[in-house]
């Protein structure tokens, strides 16, 4: 690996050449001086330094993109190369949006953990836009994603289906309601929904379409957990995955609301982009597929 990418991708991501020294284990004036040589090879100056901070400029953001993905690409190129001992091992970076990273892939990761401990996985939630963007610029080796995903640069394989209700707090007009509702009054109710670009907020959308219905009352969040906490409290509905609200339905605190249309079904799908996959990435899609957490969940 040519260390002087990795010192200055370490600077820019620490934003101090001191911290980066000591994430690297060198002194100060070696990175400093790493780094005045990797902008004097590139020809130009990177980074903007002042006794506070250090940023980069427009040429370095490009560099800095680009030097990720090579480090992404060489780091996939060694694990290869140590797979020649057929041996399920060494780092795997996965992503997932919120839904699956939140509330299953924890248990995938324990049981990975117990079968193959020389795996060493990393893992970002973030939407699914972000994710599959993550997996392209190789700096995520898979993503699990939610919706029917499609991208002409990633490799998407549908694995898993995941079902979705309209949820209620018990105490709201509709959560107290006998028997089934009408999507008139779905219709006229708050909708408590994800940020644009997340896996859920699709589904929600879809879902209006499917049950011929147009919400004016519409808030939004970045997570699941404050939507689950504004649906408690009363200030409207939502569209959750069941794996979500699990404990809450038990303990009483949310109900699903029937409705013709409903639950609703979406599909959670596994993309790459690289066409080499290291042992320990193959061990870790095959223990997706074998998954019974979400068969378990509908029974």
């Amino acid at each position: 690996m040519d260390l002087h990418l990795q010192v200055f991708v370490t600077v820019v991501e620490k934003q101090n050449f001191t911290r980066a020294a000591e994430e690297l284990h060198m002194t100060q004036p070696a990175v400093s001086q790493y780094v005045r040589t990797f902008e004097a090879n590139i020809g130009t100056r990177l980074l903007e330094r002042s006794n506070k901070y250090v940023r980069l400029n427009k040429v370095g953001e490009i560099v800095y993109h680009h030097a990720k993905e090579i480090l992404g690409i060489y780091t996939k190129m060694q694990t290869l190369v140590d797979d020649v001992t057929n041996v399920a091992s060494g780092p795997i970076s996965i992503g997932a949006s919120y839904t699956y990273g939140e509330y299953v892939l924890p248990h995938i990761i324990a049981n990975l953990q117990k079968t193959y401990p020389y795996i060493q996985p990393t893992v970002t939630i973030d939407n699914t836009t972000e994710i599959a963007s993550l997996v392209d610029s190789y700096q995520l080796d898979v993503g699990i994603v939610e919706g029917h995903f499609k991208d002409q640069q990633l490799t998407v394989e549908e694995f898993a289906e995941d079902q979705m209700v309209v949820v209620a707090a018990s105490k709201h007009i509709l959560g107290s309601k006998k028997g089934s509702v009408d999507s008139s009054d779905l219709n006229k109710e708050t909708w408590i929904v994800r940020e644009k670009g997340s896996g859920t907020r699709e589904a929600t959308e879809k879902m209006f379409d499917q049950l011929g219905i147009s919400p004016t009352k519409l808030m939004s969040f970045g997570s699941t957990q404050p939507i689950k906490e504004s649906v408690e409290a009363g200030l409207g509905i939502s569209l959750l995955s069941k794996w979500v609200v699990q404990k809450e339905l038990k303990n009483g605190e949310l109900k699903i609301l029937d409705s013709k249309g409903l639950p609703f079904f979406r599909q959670f799908s596994i993309v790459t982009k690289s066409s080499f996959q290291t042992k320990a990435l193959e061990v870790f899609i095959d223990l997706l597929r074998e998954n019974k957490l979400l068969t378990k969940l509908k029974a």
